[in-house]
């Protein structure tokens, strides 16, 4: 089959959050051409096969492209984020992506947008509806797709599972019609909070919920990630907790202590030890609910649903076919390891702060209209490491302390972040009034500890390897 041949300088493959994040910050900052190549019938990547009653987990501010505003500029008043900056529900994120896409992109002319396409590698792609195959030729490809978010409409359960098991993804709890005698979560991560959140909200009783938690996370104060000046003392306050914390621990057990005991992290239960961290965020409302839930099933992972008995890695507890499992297994990111941003004509969008992958595709975008040398780009553009187990919360705050450290060096940088809707939290501690003693208090907290934090943190990685 032919191919019809293409021209432009970049490739971005992958029309998700990442790849719609360096194409806006590309064609603000140069006069690029770019080719987006996407699987999905329109942009927004994972969000097409969402659930329909996730919403995102940090403030929309923190969200999207650059040059768009996603957020209404407004705090919930109702619901579980009650006090809290708005959080955009999926829909509303695809709608978002969708008017980026049609109104800012390819009215430029500079953008080629080519939905419903799988690529193939080097260049190639096919349409799926027709076969259609094109080849693109352009200066750099950017793989958009390297972190490979998995979701649960797609994710295929590592066990075993009985005929007569009633078992569905999360997508389809909404679709339930008829009550089960109880409802089996599946996955401690985000997604399973979300799921028992949901029953929690839709009047089921907490002990009609089983909630298997193969690991306990620690979690986020999602207050202390507000980026409205009326939230400086718990956001930029957390910092300083947060540097004085590691300054003053003598060991990694005491720096997750005296984290928790400064409310940088939290945890459901206090008297199980977290293992987990990946970063997810909770409002202290969504907490109190989650503490309702007393039913929690701590033996390991799932291996077999029967219809009798659950069989875990650890034993097993018996089970009924009168009741309904929700899978929420599904890791969000499934692909940990880390590589080069900058690879000759490749660029791999990961992590270079953290939690924030978004900010992070749009500062790498910038870095590359800005700078020529790969090795000063790459040094730049250090990846902090996607957390998974408790203690990778110190891998990446060494490294998310090292890369702010290296751009606070370079006036071009701090004005780039000053300037870029994406990073607030910059903006909140420029804005802190001299006149104010008390933000001026937490603002020399987080001065004097940051040295003293960044030499600690080198002491306890050399600890946890």
């Amino acid at each position: 089959m032919s191919e019809q041949q293409l021209e432009a300088d970049y490739l971005i493959v992958g029309s998700g959050a990442v790849g719609m994040a360096f194409a806006d910050t590309l064609l603000t900052e140069s006069d690029a051409s770019i080719i987006i190549v996407d699987q999905h019938q329109r942009p927004g990547g994972h969000w097409n096969l969402a659930y329909p009653f996730v919403t995102l987990h940090q403030p929309s501010a923190f969200y999207g492209v650059s040059s768009r505003e996603l957020s209404k500029g407004r705090k919930d008043e109702v619901g579980l984020n009650k006090g809290l900056g708005d959080l955009a529900s999926g829909t509303e994120v695809l709608a978002y992506f969708d008017e980026v896409m049609r109104h800012q992109f390819l009215p430029t002319g500079r953008v080629q947008y080519f939905p419903m396409c799988h690529y193939l590698g080097d260049g190639l792609f096919e349409q799926s509806l027709t076969g259609k195959r094109f080849h693109a030729n352009t200066r750099k490809t950017v793989d958009a797709t390297y972190l490979k978010t998995s979701v649960p409409a797609n994710h295929t359960p590592s066990f075993k599972i009985d005929a007569g098991v009633a078992f569905m993804p999360l997508n389809d709890l909404p679709k339930v019609k008829q009550p089960a005698d109880n409802y089996v979560v599946i996955g401690g991560g985000k997604t399973g909070i979300d799921a028992c959140l949901w029953l929690l909200e839709n009047q089921v009783d907490p002990d009609r919920i089983c909630w298997i938690v193969s690991r306990d996370a620690w979690l986020l104060d999602r207050r202390n990630t507000q980026s409205t000046e009326e939230f400086f003392h718990s956001s930029i306050g957390a910092v300083a907790a947060q540097f004085e914390a590691i300054a003053q621990a003598d060991s990694v057990d005491d720096l997750f202590n005296r984290l928790e005991q400064a409310g940088v992290l939290l945890r459901i239960d206090q008297t199980v030890k977290p293992k987990m961290f990946h970063g997810a965020t909770i409002s202290q409302l969504e907490l109190q609910q989650l503490r309702r839930i007393k039913n929690v099933v701590r033996k390991g992972r799932v291996t077999h649903l029967q219809t009798d008995q659950i069989v875990l890695e650890q034993g097993s507890i018996p089970t009924s076919t009168n009741n309904l499992y929700i899978d929420c297994s599904a890791s969000a990111v499934t692909n940990l390891a880390i590589k080069k941003v900058f690879q000759g004509n490749l660029i791999t969008p990961q992590t270079v702060r953290s939690y924030q992958p978004v900010f992070s595709a749009a500062f790498i975008a910038h870095v590359e209209a800005c700078y020529n040398d790969e090795a000063e780009k790459n040094r730049i553009c250090s990846v902090v490491p996607l957390p998974n187990h408790d203690t990778d919360w110190i891998r990446m705050m060494a490294a998310l302390m090292m890369n702010q450290y290296q751009w606070s060096q370079v006036p071009e940088l701090r004005d780039w972040l000053l300037a870029n809707r994406l990073d607030g939290m910059g903006k909140l501690v420029r804005s802190a009034s001299k006149d104010d003693a008390e933000k001026q208090a937490i603002l020399t907290r987080m001065r004097n500890n940051s040295a003293p934090a960044m030499m600690k943190i080198q002491r306890f990685l050399a600890d946890i390897n």
